[in-house]
């Protein structure tokens, strides 16, 4: 797609741990390069979450190898590091802010699911992040993204309703079970190969 002199990328900021990174992941964040004007997505991972329990957390090195498996050869998708070097506890409107800073040519929008939508007062800085950025919120089963949902700067997308979670995975391999096609295939022969969830 051409862009006219000053105009902007339009990209998608998808942030998660990835613990590991599975078909749903990939299932929403195509949906949304089809379907809205983002013309590309960046797979945001996360060091440990302020918001979540650390427990079961595969090392960054890991949760990064196997992104770059899912994401390989993958048109439109990258994966985006820059908060593993950025100060901890991570915080959003920080990521946002360094990323502005580095990449001028890029108008980021932040992707994130109705879950969080919901609790998006809990988030550091949240009035600043609703006020300075687009949010496309997909559906996650029993969240409606309360009163949020209805602010200027936030789209509620009409994506699948993906109801895999790394969660699941991890239990289904700790189990002696075979998950191998919720997942990216290179992921899951990585995953066997290791054993990084044995």
């Amino acid at each position: 797609m051409m862009k006219g002199q000053g105009q902007k990328i339009r990209t998608g900021l998808f942030s998660g741990s990835f613990n590991p990174v599975h078909i749903g992941h990939l299932i929403i964040a195509h949906h949304l390069l089809q379907y809205t004007d983002l013309e590309e997505i960046w797979f945001v991972i996360t060091p440990h979450n302020p918001l979540k329990e650390q427990s079961g957390l595969l090392p960054d090195a890991v949760r990064l190898e196997l992104l770059h498996l899912a994401l390989d050869e993958q048109p439109g998708f990258s994966v985006c590091a820059r908060e593993m070097s950025l100060p901890k506890p991570s915080y959003t409107y920080k990521t946002l802010e360094v990323l502005k800073e580095e990449f001028p040519e890029r108008d980021f929008v932040l992707i994130i699911g109705s879950d969080n939508l919901e609790v998006f007062d809990q988030w550091k800085a949240y009035e600043r992040i609703l006020a300075e950025n687009d949010l496309y919120v997909y559906p996650r089963k029993g969240y409606q993204g309360s009163k949020f949902s209805t602010y200027e700067r936030v789209r509620m997308a009409d994506a699948p309703l993906i109801e895999i979670s790394s969660t699941f995975i991890r239990e289904a391999f700790r189990k002696g079970k075979d998950p191998r096609f919720l997942l990216p295939e290179k992921v899951y022969k990585r995953l066997k190969e290791k054993e990084y969830l044995a």
